[in-house]
């Protein structure tokens, strides 16, 4: 089966990979399940040329948003150390964190009581963004950092973080 398959071709353009139609009339009832998915949104609702790609900037395409998923995939759980992490102000990470887990890429965990506090874990949907993170990283370092920054080799690796953890 052609990768393009799914593609809408109009005349003899050259057909992109991002070129999708949004509904293709094709029965899916005997495909395979979905795997488990974050907030879904629906390609026709997004403007311009809607995608994948579209759909997935509308869930985490704000910066504040994938440091966050950043600093959960290094290890920092804790609101206070999200905040140190990404350098954001503290009410920009909580609203992030609010959407977040709203959209199933991040869940709380609460860790105490009396006064309530929690910490953040990412879910599946939100290690399956690790590898697009990663990819982030290697093209900055390429290209959006200078090869002679002093600061180029402190970041941290990225690691998958386990979402089978316990609180």
């Amino acid at each position: 089966m052609p990768l393009f398959r799914h593609c809408l071709v109009l005349d003899t353009a050259e057909v992109s990979q991002f070129d999708f139609p949004t509904h293709d009339g094709e029965d899916r009832s005997t495909m395979s399940p979905a795997p488990a998915r974050a907030s879904v949104v629906t390609l026709a609702d997004l403007p311009g040329r809607p995608c994948p790609i579209a759909a997935t900037l509308e869930l985490v395409g704000e910066r504040w948003s994938l440091l966050v998923i950043r600093e959960l995939s290094l290890g920092s759980h804790r609101f206070s150390d999200i905040v140190t992490g990404t350098g954001a102000p503290r009410d920009r990470i909580a609203a992030r964190l609010r959407t977040l887990v709203e959209a199933d890429i991040v869940e709380r965990r609460q860790y105490q009581s009396g006064p309530d506090r929690f910490e953040y874990h990412l879910t599946e949907a939100g290690d399956a963004l690790l590898p697009a993170l990663g990819a982030l990283l290697a093209w900055g370092r390429t290209y959006a950092v200078a090869p002679d920054d002093p600061d180029l080799d402190r970041h941290l690796t990225m690691r998958r973080s386990s979402t089978k953890e316990t609180a």
